[in-house]
Formats: structure tokens, C-alpha cells, sequence
């Protein structure tokens, strides 16, 4: 299929947005295919004329520049046609995490605003729930289904002419949430340049586990409400490579693609890595195509490690970076990944090319090697800011760029980060971000509940689990099961607390803030560093 490209190297300068991506592909490879879905096939030449119809028919909704459009759903080709078809006109994607509750979806609906919703098949009574809350919803377009007024006919009644609107790289193209320190999702706003710049700056590095192909075959499993997926997913359509897309991330189905499509690249958090070796055929499939697996948001365990590098016999690279850095800013290159384990597979790894990574004091002093501080980063990869929140934005990103992570580490006399603990005090339970304010926020309704706090605490599947320690009120004794159902109809299942400890106060500083440090200290004990 791309015998002909084998020698053809791509032009990256021809390409510093996403819609320049459809058009100088479909150019040079018209006829290869850049996304499977479920069957159906799309080629380039095809991907360019629907992101064209989408651009068109956002404009005939009256869908302008700057304007939001969000999307609720699980994974689809068609998104990512949404999400480039947008960008053509200089509209921003809002995509929505499908695992959440109405009441957190109507908020990010509330806030990011916008006139259309794209709804996936598996969540439209809880989008519907989420549009009736508010005081002026936006019109649901439904991705599969819907007839005449589902997505495909909506794209297909408009002209494939490109709009051909001039877009800067430096505009918005892509809107994540995040949840916040104070329990309030904040929507990261991302660039052409934050999507595309360090990736251009990566593959001028010629780094061996980040050369791709057009013979390489990508899995997009994880989830395109986090940039986990929406920028995997973009990594590929950038080097002109097929993205086998899943709806979702299934163990079983992992596999299967692996096997079926040939999958040569892929990206995964260490908790599914986890689930996909342990399954009893893992051992029987064939893994000759597959070069590289990338992992993020947690480091491997080293008997994980040895199991997987064992059962995939490819290599391996972690991945460390957040939302607000687009992703990847830290790499641990596979010749690191010793199954014999080593100092350096305890690290999140080097700064990727044309990234700078420094450590910082409570006073804004840079430390020296080995001495512990707050991880703060600069680079092209640094979002624009928090959507409406200049003040939020203001306490992260410096003037001169500097992001504060919110990280603890330090780094050695090779450059080499390592994560100590969190500043913040969020927590990473199999790969999603759940900050305990959020959760504290939810559950402080419970009638029994005096005082709480949330913690995340050592877990071996998921990394880390939401523990919330709860001061009780007189006269009550609430039970842990009460807690945790009320808990599951407040907020979405995989943010609320999966245990709960009952204390008669809190630990409280002079100033009467809570110690979490001490809350979580007993649940830590005895581990190198306090995060997996």
C-alpha cells in the first residue's frame, strides 16, 4: 500500500496547522488509507474533502472563528474529522470526556459555550440530561445514527471546496479540561503550534523510537477526551501513517488489532498495559510488526516491564508531560528500560528536543542537581492559557513562558528528571487526573459528613486509588458503603472514593490548613518516591 513512499520524506514545513495536514497529504498520498474504523476505511484524499464538508457546515451553522464546538462521545474516525474540519475555519474542538456525569459534562458545556454538541451513540441520554440543564442549550448533532440529521448526512449536504480561511499556528485549535485545584474543570486552550511545533522539533532530533513511516500502522485507544488520544492521534496523522482507531480501550480487542491490523505503534498507560499482558492469549499473538510502545502518566512497575518487554519483544519508551504541555515534554528512551532494572528506569527521563526543564524553590530560586523542588518547563508545547481564567493562567505560565507543573523532582547531573512527589495534590489513578477538591466538593453533601478530605493511596492496578478520609458529625455513624453510592450519583465513578477512613479531626496546620502530606504519609510509607 505505500511501496511508492518508502523514500519520500515529509515536508513538515508545509504543514504548521491541522487543516494543513489533511491538504498536504491528501496531495501526496491521496489514495493511502489514514484512518480505520470498525470497517470502514478512510483515505487521505477522502479525510481532506470531509474535513472540508465539516468546515463548510459549521460555517452554514454560523459556527465563527474562536467559536467552540464540543464533542461527548467515545473514540471515532469522524472526530477526528471534526476536530481538523474546525480547525479549517479556525473553530476550537471541545471534546468531553464520556465517563463523566451530566452535571460535569453540563458544566463544561456552560463553560466552554458554543451552538453545537457532537453526541456518540453511548451517551446521548446523558449529553441530553446535560444540554436540559442549561439556560441555552446547544443543538446535538449525533455521530452515528440520526438519519437525516446525524453527523454524516449534516457533512454531506455542504460543498467539499476548501473554506480556505486564513488560520494562524498560533491559533486555539483544541480545548481539554482539566480539573482544577479548586474543583472546577479549567479548559486548556492549545494551539497549532503547542499541537505541532515540538512534534516538527521531535522528528528533526531523528530519535530512533520517535521515527515514524507511512508504513507505520498506529492504535488510538485511549480515550479522545484527554490529550493521551486526541494527540496520539494526531502524531500519526502528522507523519502521514494509519490510525487504527478503537472506540474504546479493550483488553481483548488490543490484541486483536495488534494482530489483525498490524499495528506497529502504540500508546498506553501502565495500568491497560497491565490488563492486555495478563490475558491468557496474550502469549499466542503475533507481535513482529510491533516496533515501539509508548507509556505515560505513570511509570512501569519493573516486574510490569519485564512481562511486557518479555510477552511484546519490542521496545519500550515512557512518556511524562500533562495537559497544560500538550503531552510528552519527558522521555525515558527504551535502551533505559533494563529488565534488570536500573537507577535511571526510576526516572521520567530526559527533556524531549527543544523542551527545558529546570527545578525551582518555593521562592523562585533554580536549585542544583538532586535537590528537590517544583518541576517547571518551557517550550512551544505550553498551552495559551485556561479558557477565561487569566488569573489561573497567570499562576501557572510566567511572562517569559515558565509552566509551573505543580510536580516535585529533581534532576541529576545528566539531565535526567525524577518525580518525587506532587506540589498539587492530584492524583493519577490509571491514567486519568482526579483532583481531590473536586471530590471533596461532591461528597461534602453526605448529611453525616463533618469534615473530609481526599487522598490518592498506592494501588497495584490503577496506580493510585481515591481514599476519603471523613470526620464524622456528632451523633452519627455513617457507614463506608453510604458514603461511597452517595459519592457515584455526585460525580463520575472513576473520580469518586473507592474507600473511606473515619478520624476524629483533621490535621491542620497554624494557619488551619489541611496536612494531606500527613494524611498520606502512613498509606506511603515505606516507598521510594510518593507517587506511582
Amino acid at each position: 500500500m505505500f511501496d511508492d513512499m518508502t523514500t519520500t520524506e515529509i515536508d513538515f514545513d508545509q504543514m504548521p496547522t491541522l487543516g494543513d495536514i489533511a491538504r498536504y497529504h491528501a496531495n501526496q498520498r491521496p489514495d493511502s488509507i489514514v484512518f480505520r474504523f470498525e470497517g470502514r476505511e478512510t483515505t487521505f484524499s477522502a479525510f481532506e474533502r470531509y474535513t472540508n464538508q465539516v468546515a463548510n457546515a459549521l460555517l452554514a451553522e454560523g459556527v465563527g472563528k474562536g467559536e467552540r464546538v464540543a464533542y461527548i462521545g467515545k473514540n471515532s474516525d469522524h472526530y477526528f474529522e471534526l476536530l481538523v474540519g474546525a480547525a479549517k475555519i479556525g473553530a476550537v474542538t471541545l471534546p468531553i470526556g464520556w465517563r463523566l456525569a451530566p452535571r460535569e459534562m453540563s458544566y463544561i458545556l456552560k463553560d466552554g459555550g458554543g451552538s453545537l454538541v457532537f453526541v456518540g451513540p453511548e451517551v446521548v441520554e446523558q449529553a441530553k440530561e446535560a444540554v436540559a440543564k442549561l439556560e441555552n442549550p446547544p443543538r446535538i448533532i449525533l455521530m452515528e445514527g440520526g438519519g437525516e440529521d446525524g453527523f454524516e448526512a449534516w457533512r454531506d449536504r455542504q460543498s467539499d471546496d476548501d473554506p480556505a480561511i486564513d488560520i494562524s499556528e498560533h491559533d486555539v485549535a483544541l480545548q481539554l479540561y482539566t480539573s482544577g485545584t479548586t474543583g472546577r474543570p479549567k479548559g486548556v486552550m492549545l494551539t497549532h503550534t503547542n499541537l505541532l511545533g515540538g512534534r516538527r522539533d521531535a522528528a528533526d532530533a531523528q530519535m530512533p523510537w520517535n521515527k515514524w513511516s507511512p508504513e507505520d500502522v498506529s492504535l488510538v485507544a485511549m480515550p479522545v477526551g484527554h490529550i493521551g488520544g486526541t494527540g496520539w492521534g494526531i502524531v500519526g496523522l502528522y507523519n502521514g501513517a494509519l490510525g487504527v482507531v478503537a472506540r474504546e480501550f479493550d483488553p481483548f480487542a488490543v490484541l486483536d488489532f495488534i494482530e489483525q491490523d498490524r499495528i506497529s505503534k502504540m500508546f498506553m498507560v501502565p495500568a491497560a498495559l497491565q490488563i492486555v499482558v495478563r490475558q491468557p492469549k496474550a502469549r499466542s499473538v503475533d507481535y513482529s510488526c510491533m516496533k515501539y510502545v509508548l507509556y505515560g502518566a505513570s511509570p512501569v512497575p519493573l516486574d510490569l516491564l519485564r512481562e511486557c518487554m518479555e510477552v511484546f519483544g519490542c521496545g519500550f519508551c515512557q512518556q511524562y508531560g500533562m495537559t497544560e504541555t500538550c503531552g510528552t515534554i519527558v522521555y525515558l528512551p527504551p535502551e533505559d528500560h533494563d529488565p534488570a532494572g536500573n537507577k535511571r528506569m526510576r526516572s521520567a527521563g530526559l527533556p524531549m528536543p527543544g523542551v527545558e526543564i529546570r527545578i525551582e524553590d518555593e521562592n523562585g530560586n533554580i536549585l542544583g542537581p538532586n535537590e528537590v523542588g517544583e518541576v517547571v518547563t518551557r517550550s512551544k508545547a505550553n498551552m495559551a492559557g485556561y479558557w477565561m481564567l487569566d488569573e489561573e493562567t497567570d499562576k501557572t505560565v510566567t511572562h517569559d513562558g515558565w509552566l509551573h507543573t505543580g510536580d516535585a523532582g529533581y534532576l541529576d547531573e545528566d539531565g535526567y528528571l525524577y518525580i518525587h512527589d506532587r506540589v498539587k495534590d492530584m492524583i493519577i489513578s490509571g491514567g486519568e487526573n482526579i483532583y481531590p477538591a473536586e471530590v471533596e466538593s461532591a461528597v461534602y453533601g453526605h448529611p453525616d459528613i463533618a469534615e473530609i478530605a481526599v487522598i490518592g493511596v498506592p494501588d497495584e492496578k490503577w496506580g493510585e486509588t481515591v481514599k476519603a478520609i471523613v470526620v464524622p458529625k456528632p451523633g452519627t455513624t455513617p457507614d463506608e458503603a453510604t458514603i461511597l453510592e452517595f459519592a457515584r450519583t455526585r460525580i463520575a465513578s472513576f473520580k469518586a472514593p473507592k474507600s473511606v477512613d473515619f478520624i476524629e479531626a483533621l490535621p491542620r496546620n497554624a494557619s488551619g490548613k489541611i496536612l494531606k502530606t500527613e494524611l498520606r504519609k502512613p498509606y506511603w510509607e515505606g516507598r521510594e518516591r510518593a507517587v506511582n
